[in-house]
């Protein structure tokens, strides 16, 4: 498959499942691959500033440009964008809160952020998770192939680090195999998610 082929697939596949998200969250159905034992943890809350500013402003711009704009055609265009932009804005958020990360009863780990990245890892892979606070520049996902790590940062920043003991392959947002041993991820609850991986593998 083609590189371009392979990225309208994932943007394809990706508005799909942000589209679900939205009538899964208003029928409370809960968090998306939960399996019973499964303990869920959050990480929207370091963004959830930024998300309700960017919210108000695509509203503001709708509304307002809905009001100015004289011309009918273009009116119509410039709202339909501004439409599809809010409900776009909601439904990431909501992507993010209805995958959030998972810890299985055995010690096992499902990193994600919503519907760009879902890294399984079953427990015997997973070796320590412990609280780490980081905070660093760029995207989301950012990879250091030479000391074999992934940043899986949440508003710039990550709160746990997930060692491994042997190296993950797992798709990046657009497509493309990473490969990683160490993993830095939020959780907005970093001490309670490790704790309770110490637990679940103690008692596996």
């Amino acid at each position: 498959m083609s590189t371009v082929a392979r990225v309208v697939r994932r943007l394809v596949v990706h508005e799909f499942v942000l589209v679900g998200c939205l009538p899964r969250w208003l029928a409370r159905r809960g968090p998306h691959g939960l399996e019973p034992g499964d303990r869920a943890f959050g990480y929207t809350g370091a963004q959830s500033a930024m998300f309700w500013i960017m919210l108000t402003v695509s509203i503001v711009e709708t509304v307002a440009l809905a009001l100015i704009i004289p011309w009918p055609l273009v009116h119509l265009v410039l709202l339909v964008l501004g439409i599809w932009g809010t409900l776009f804005a909601v439904e990431f958020q909501l992507s993010c809160v209805t995958r959030p990360h998972l810890v299985g009863a055995d010690g096992s780990l499902r990193l994600r952020y919503g519907a760009l990245v879902d890294i399984p890892l079953p427990a015997p892979l997973v070796r320590e998770v412990r609280v780490n606070r980081r905070f660093r520049e760029g995207g989301l996902l950012r990879l250091d192939a030479g000391s074999g790590t992934a940043d899986l940062a949440v508003a710039g920043q990550t709160s746990l680090t997930v060692e491994l003991s042997a190296p993950v392959t797992f798709r990046r947002p657009l497509g493309r195999e990473a490969t990683a041993r160490v993993i830095h991820c939020h959780a907005d609850d970093a001490a309670a998610f490790a704790a309770h991986w110490r637990a679940a593998r103690g008692e596996a």
